[in-house]
């Protein structure tokens, strides 16, 4: 049995919270970076080159990439051969937390009642996953989800019979929709099946994964493809104002589902899809 103490965690997280909202990830760079090449209107070229450029400052100077640092969501993946001493896993992911968002001057957007509206002042209570899996590790996944990006997101309860074009055509219409406030270009993550509890979590998952990376189910590689292409043909463009490039990635999850059901979910993601993963 290994022994992980509650405080590694607090520490661990803390920083964490403060890296992965100053720095962009490596793949979301290079992806934006290609997707500037591929960009064809004056105004989207232009936004391409303030979006690498804050990108930049914000890792040269270790600043915030966006003002908007987030709702933090915590996924983890907690081995059966882990023991946490000296308190608890929720207590200590909180705690590092708000101590990561304190010490790195980031932006607490909280609030302890959804119409009271009255701030925590700590950027908790944070949402937290936590999957049981085998082994003796203990990994954790930090993702700062924009207000705006999950303000556009939406779930809608498909009939069984519903065909591949029209889920396609529900995620196309939703991005012309709302992305334009989801700050493009886009990560959209898409859940397919599962449960209505489930699939919006299925769809944030989809945004964990590296872009680039091809779904592990053959059928579902070319789905994304398409999906992509589709979402690029609408013309939305970066930040809504028109172009080539609307979304950088497209990525389907899916999950077994009851035979009445079909459930979807759609969880976009702007431009700035900071996440970080590291493993105790």
């Amino acid at each position: 049995m290994k022994q992980i103490t509650a405080q590694k965690i607090t520490d661990t997280v803390a920083r964490m919270c403060q890296q992965v909202n100053c720095f962009l990830p490596a793949d979301v760079t290079k992806a934006t970076q290609q997707a500037a090449r591929r960009e064809t209107s004056e105004n989207g070229r232009a936004i391409f080159a303030q979006i690498l450029e804050n990108a930049q400052v914000a890792g040269r100077k270790g600043i915030a990439l966006c003002q908007d640092t987030g709702i933090t969501e915590i996924f983890i993946r907690l081995g059966q051969g882990v023991e946490i001493t000296g308190g608890g896993l929720n207590d200590a992911v909180n705690k590092g937390v708000g101590e990561g968002y304190e010490k790195g001057f980031l932006r607490k957007s909280i609030v302890a009642d959804p119409f009271e509206r009255k701030n925590t002042g700590t950027n908790t209570p944070t949402q937290i996953y936590v999957e049981i899996v085998a082994g003796n590790s203990l990994e954790i996944t930090v993702l700062p989800k924009g207000g705006g990006s999950d303000n556009a997101s939406v779930l809608k309860m498909f009939s069984p019979n519903a065909s591949w074009q029209e889920i396609q055509d529900f995620v196309v219409e939703t991005v012309k929709a709302k992305g334009i406030n989801a700050c493009p270009p886009l990560v959209v993550g898409v859940g397919i099946g599962g449960s209505f509890s489930s699939v919006a979590l299925l769809a944030k998952k989809a945004l964990l994964r590296e872009i680039g990376s091809a779904n592990s189910v053959p059928v579902y590689v070319g789905r994304e493809r398409g999906l992509l292409g589709a979402i690029n043909s609408t013309n939305v463009g970066p930040m809504g104002l028109g172009g080539a490039v609307t979304a950088l990635a497209a990525h389907i999850e899916a999950a077994p589902c009851h035979i009445a059901s079909l459930p979807v979910a759609i969880s976009m993601q702007c431009h700035s899809c900071r996440r970080k993963t590291e493993i105790l």
